[in-house]
């Protein structure tokens, strides 16, 4: 009996307040719940995190494509720039942007009458066949060759091989010093992928049409039909 009173006493037991009946019931809905619903809560919290397509909100935003390059519109739906490297793409992109900017202005301007010496007289849907045909693409064809085995392939391979490597498409060509600024590039960007759809229009309603600009049937009266019938009415009178 003495010993019992000498013993120390234990401390009374505390009920659990409400956050700890909260965890407990939680870790013991999760060991009955097993490893599949487990794994779908993971996934779940995992898709919450992805962040959408500024382009296309419904699909999820492509991983290589984060803002850091002028155009970036985060539009890439079948994901290319997952299996493509960027600079590479972009490299390409801004060659054929550049061509394109130039090739809209010579197409129409040798349509509007504009030639140089030596040319066919042709237009410019049928120059191509013209220029074979009398041995003058071979002075084009060489030039363009060389800038695209000198300067061309060398850029993609430094900038697939070197981590610091200059941007896809920066030649350090900027006599103007106009194409460093963000706002400029944007504008590059913006301008030959609007080249790129206009050129591919062009050819195709020259083809089509087999006439002059404006590359319509009936000319400027198939762009802006109120002068279909301003014509008509002069006919009549």
């Amino acid at each position: 009996e003495a010993e019992l009173k000498h013993a120390p006493k234990l401390p009374e037991a505390q009920e659990p307040n409400n956050q700890e009946m909260l965890a407990l019931s939680s870790t013991a809905a999760l060991s009955f719940a097993g490893p599949g619903l487990a794994g779908v809560s993971s996934r779940a919290g995992g898709a919450a995190m992805v962040a959408k397509s500024k382009a296309i909100p419904f699909l999820d935003a492509p991983p290589a494509l984060d803002g850091t390059m002028a155009g970036d519109k985060g539009f890439d739906p079948l994901l290319l720039s997952n299996v493509v490297p960027i600079q590479w793409a972009r490299e390409a992109e801004l060659k054929h942007a550049r061509i394109c900017m130039l090739a809209v202005v010579g197409w129409v301007t040798v349509d509007l009458g504009f030639t140089v010496p030596y040319a066919p007289q042709v237009s410019s849907l049928a120059a191509h066949d013209a220029a074979v045909d009398k041995g003058v693409f071979l002075g084009l064809l060489i030039p363009i060759a060389l800038v695209e085995v000198l300067a061309g392939i060398p850029k993609c391979f430094q900038i697939m091989n070197e981590p610091d490597a200059s941007p896809g498409g920066d030649y350090k060509f900027d006599p103007l010093g106009i194409g460093a600024s963000a706002e400029m590039q944007e504008k590059e960007i913006s301008n030959g992928r609007l080249a790129m759809l206009a050129f591919s229009g062009i050819v195709t309603q020259a083809a089509l049409t087999q006439g002059p600009f404006p590359y319509t049937y009936n000319g400027v009266e198939d762009l802006v039909p109120p002068m279909q019938s301003v014509q008509g009415a002069l006919s009549i009178l």
